[in-house]
C-alpha cells in the first residue's frame, strides 16, 4: 500500500510550519518532507535546505525534484527522495504553494489536501512577529492570503486561528479518524 502525500497549504503567516512540525512530533506515521529552497539556511522558520539559485536550477533540470515552484522571488522544490517514500508506505507531510495542488494530484497517487486559514489580523500579527519581511511585504502577503484555490480539488479546510494543539487534533483526526486524538492542554 502507497502512502498519501499530504499537502499542507495556506496564506504566509497562518502557521503552517509550527503545525506540520508540531503534526510529525505527534504522528509517528508522518514524515516531514524537507524542502530545498533559494533562501539562507539562517533566515529561520522552517528546517530546510538551502541552495543558491543556480544549483537549484541544476538539480532541477537533474530531475531532482517530484515538484518545484516559485514564490515570493524564492524557488521551492520537494525532492524525488518522496516518491520512495510513499512507494514503501510512509504518509508525506509538505509545505506546498497553492499554485502546484494540481501537480501534486497529478504526480501522486494519493494527495491530502489541507488548507490553513486564520483571519487578516492572525496573519498581519504573525507575520510581523517572525520578522522576516518588510512592511511593504507583509501588505503583499496579506493582498495573497485571500487568493483561490484551483477548482476541482478536494480541500479540507481549518482554521488555525486558535491554539495550535487544537488545529493538530483536528489534522489528525482527519487523516487518521480510527485513532483518539485528545487535545493536550
Amino acid at each position: 500500500m502507497s502512502g498519501r502525500f499530504i499537502a499542507v497549504v495556506g496564506p504566509s503567516g497562518v502557521g503552517k510550519d509550527s503545525v506540520l512540525t508540531a503534526l510529525a512530533a505527534r504522528a509517528p506515521q508522518l514524515s516531514l518532507v524537507r524542502r530545498v529552497i533559494t533562501r539562507p539556511e539562517t533566515a529561520g522558520g522552517e528546517d530546510f535546505e538551502g541552495v543558491s539559485e543556480p544549483e537549484f536550477l541544476r538539480r532541477r533540470d537533474a530531475g531532482a525534484f517530484a515538484l518545484c515552484w516559485q514564490a515570493h522571488g524564492l524557488h521551492y522544490g520537494i525532492p524525488v527522495s518522496v516518491d520512495a517514500a510513499l512507494a514503501g508506505g510512509r504518509d508525506q507531510l509538505a509545505n506546498l504553494s497553492r499554485g502546484v495542488l494540481q501537480r501534486a494530484e497529478a504526480r501522486f497517487s494519493q494527495v491530502t489536501i489541507i488548507a490553513l486559514s486564520a483571519s487578516r489580523e492572525v496573519l498581519a500579527r504573525r507575520l510581523a512577529l517572525r520578522g522576516r519581511e518588510c512592511v511593504d511585504e507583509i501588505s503583499r502577503r496579506l493582498e495573497r492570503s485571500t487568493a483561490v484555490l484551483p477548482g476541482g480539488l478536494d480541500v479540507h479546510r481549518i482554521d488555525n486561528s486558535g491554539p495550535l494543539t487544537d488545529t493538530v487534533v483536528s489534522v489528525l483526526s482527519l487523516l487518521y479518524p480510527d485513532q483518539i486524538h485528545v487535545s493536550a492542554k
